[in-house]
């Protein structure tokens, strides 16, 4: 049994939070993500694990929360800490891991994904000079390694902007 301000894992609610709302949120944004093109389990991982107070929960809370076995907490989570959205860590005293969102999460991901963005760009520029410059392909190529060393250029802009704005914002809240 539980009190009425801890969830059934045992972690403590939010004072005045909807639970059922939350759970609407997860899964909306989830499905979200998964339409982006990311993987289903590690979507619905990812958002409870965004909506949890402290970013981090255990793999029985969330197998209890999404309802999912195990196994597939599991697996989603190895997917997350790939992609380097995630990270296990073992809880103070116990042999259970919590995993959690990195700090500056959405800072983190972009800046990695500046590098694959190099990778992609570097592979079409030599798939445009392989498949020649008067070629409709080649063209085509062409134009996507443009574009990729465009977003390459811009996103260390952007990334420094966010910094200022976030900068700014915690100046504010002092």
């Amino acid at each position: 049994m539980t009190s009425d301000n801890t969830a059934e894992t045992g972690e403590p609610r939010s004072a005045g939070r909807d639970e059922e709302a939350v759970a609407r949120f997860v899964e909306r944004f989830a499905g979200e993500m998964t339409a982006g093109g990311m993987q289903r389990m590690g979507s619905r991982v990812f958002a409870a694990l965004l909506a949890s107070d402290d970013g981090a929960l255990t793999s029985a809370e969330l197998s209890e929360q999404l309802r999912i076995s195990p196994a597939a907490v599991s697996g989603a989570v190895r997917y997350l800490s790939q992609v380097g959205m995630v990270r296990r860590e073992r809880e103070p005293g116990t042999r259970r891991d919590r995993y959690s969102l990195h700090d500056q999460l959405w800072y983190e991901t972009f800046s990695r994904r500046d590098a694959v963005v190099a990778r992609w760009g570097a592979v079409l520029q030599e798939g445009a000079e392989t498949l020649g410059p008067d070629s409709p392909a080649g063209r085509r190529v062409a134009e996507s390694a443009e574009f990729f060393a465009f977003v390459q250029k811009e996103i260390p802009l952007m990334m420094e902007r966010w910094r200022a704005q976030r900068e700014d914002r915690a100046a504010g809240q002092s």
